[in-house]
């Protein structure tokens, strides 16, 4: 059986658009079948693009983009930064890169990787909303190689249900990082950021 987090689909591609506003930026995706939340913004995503911290002209990545929507709506909020999103799902980066065209952005860009098996860079911010239907160890690789591909004083964000496995990876991540802290909460979700303090990644 196969799940968003895999690599290849089985299903038909029913390719479809759909609109997602966030707050007053309303943008069209290219969705289909075999990626997550393929109907509808979810509510943790949401979350996230809501209070993700990003600064002027940052690197960020898209960790498990999906269809692109995070690193598409930081993009259009933020016209400055150098956006990679990237998600092992083939169909998933497929979606991406058309949803790429379909806004005209530049400096952003969409890639197949495991985790970071195909990602050599580092950045100001990560976002991810972990795919916990995946299992812990795979969530906890996430945050642990994380650190390794943020810069000095960069920031891991990640939205999750606190109830329902958030509290254990908002406590992996104080333990891999030194630091967590809580900055929005709402529907059960919250976003936790940790900051890579160390530049041993030199």
């Amino acid at each position: 059986m196969t799940h968003y987090f895999s690599e290849k689909q089985e299903s038909a591609i029913n390719l479809k658009k759909i609109k997602i506003k966030i707050e007053e930026t309303s943008l069209e995706f290219y969705s289909s079948s075999g990626v997550f939340s393929k109907d509808e913004l979810d509510k943790g995503t949401k979350l996230l693009i809501e209070n993700a911290e990003i600064g002027q002209n940052w690197d960020v990545l898209d960790l498990g983009c999906g269809t692109g929507v995070v690193g598409l709506f930081v993009k259009k909020r933020n016209p400055g930064t150098k956006i990679l999103m990237a998600d092992i799902n083939e169909r998933a980066v497929m979606l991406s890169k058309k949803n790429i065209r379909l806004h005209g952005f530049d400096n952003i860009e969409a890639r197949k990787s495991d985790v970071f098996s195909n990602i050599k860079e580092h950045f100001d911010a990560i976002l991810l909303n972990p795919p916990q239907t995946a299992g812990r160890e795979v969530c906890f690789k996430m945050i642990e190689e994380s650190k390794s591909h943020l810069k000095k004083d960069g920031l891991l964000e990640i939205v999750a249900r606190h109830n329902k496995g958030g509290e254990t990876l908002s406590k992996k991540m104080g333990e891999v990082f030194g630091n967590v802290r809580d900055i929005a909460k709402k529907g059960g979700f919250r976003v936790y950021i940790s900051q890579n303090s160390h530049d041993e990644n030199r």
